[in-house]
């Protein structure tokens, strides 16, 4: 008389709790990022914008747009700025229209670095409505 071992059935896996999990995953992160706002990045705290004086550029709603391009060099209202005179044409800018909106638009290739120098030479300047803006291309 042989006896023969039973096999053991094979165990499934099931993946169907798996599945359930990531889709619910993906419903979450699908609807909290419709909230973000990726395309600005406020470099200041807001304060009231009720202050803003009712002849400033910041009141009317024409920004001042910077724009960095991929050699370092800032534009103003299409004219180059010397990086040594940019903290002072800045500065004159800030005093003559108090809550100066001021919105950077750097090149896709632009140095991280001369980023931080023209935000940080706006920011000495007394600018504190500073807003990095990126097109929407993604360039």
């Amino acid at each position: 008389m042989q006896l023969a071992k039973r096999k053991k059935p094979s165990t499934l896996i099931s993946m169907t709790s798996l599945i359930d999990v990531m889709l619910i995953l993906l419903v979450f992160f699908m609807v909290t990022s419709t909230y973000l706002d990726l395309d600005m990045m406020p470099m200041v705290q807001r304060s009231d914008e009720a202050e803003a004086p009712a002849g400033s550029t910041a009141a009317a709603g024409a920004p001042l747009l910077l724009q960095l391009s991929s050699d370092g060099s800032v534009r103003l209202r299409g004219q180059v700025l010397a990086r040594d005179n940019l903290a002072a044409r800045l500065a004159e800018l800030a005093a003559a229209t108090p809550g100066l909106r001021v919105l950077v638009l750097p090149s896709g290739a632009a140095d991280a670095q001369a980023l931080v120098g023209l935000i940080d030479a706006a920011t000495q300047a007394g600018i504190a409505d500073l807003r990095v803006i990126r097109p929407e291309g993604g360039q």
